[in-house]
C-alpha cells in the first residue's frame, strides 16, 4: 500500500479510531472514539506495517471501515491523513492535505499476514 511519504516522515502521533458511522460528506473524518495513541517507534511501526500491505482487489460489501488511523505532525493540530481500512471489501480511503488523488481509495489483501498482522492490532487496541 502506498502512503503520502511526506505525511509519513513527519508524522509523529497516530491516533487510532473505533469507527463508528460513515462521515457526513466526502473528507470530513470518520466518526468515532479513539481507542489508542501510537506515538515514537509505536506509530513508526504501525506506518511500516500498513506500507507493506499487498495490493489486493475490490471485494462487494459497500466499504463499512471499523478502524482508521490519523496521523499527526508535532504540532497535532490538523491530521496529515487519515485512512480507514474496511476489512470486508479491502479497501482503504484516505484523506487529508497531504494525500495526493492517485492515493485516495487503494485494495489490499485482507488474508495476508500483514493485513492481519494490523487488525490484530487494531483489535488489541480497542477495549
Amino acid at each position: 500500500m502506498q502512503l503520502p511519504e511526506e505525511a509519513v516522515a513527519a508524522t509523529a502521533l497516530i491516533e487510532v479510531v473505533r469507527i463508528s458511522a460513515l462521515p457526513v460528506k466526502r473528507g470530513a473524518p470518520y466518526p468515532g472514539r479513539a481507542v489508542a495513541h501510537w506515538a515514537g517507534a509505536e506509530a513508526a511501526d504501525a506506518l511500516t506495517l500498513i506500507a507493506t500491505l499487498p495490493g489486493g482487489k475490490q471485494h462487494r460489501c459497500g466499504f463499512a471501515p471499523g478502524w482508521s488511523i490519523r496521523a499527526y505532525e508535532d504540532s497535532l493540530d490538523l491530521a496529515l491523513f487519515e485512512a480507514a481500512f474496511c476489512f470486508s471489501c479491502h479497501e482503504v480511503r484516505m484523506h487529508g492535505a497531504a494525500v495526493p488523488p492517485a492515493l485516495a481509495t487503494q485494495f489490499f489483501d485482507a488474508d495476508t499476514a500483514p493485513a492481519q498482522a494490523l487488525l490484530a492490532l487494531f483489535r488489541a487496541a480497542t477495549p
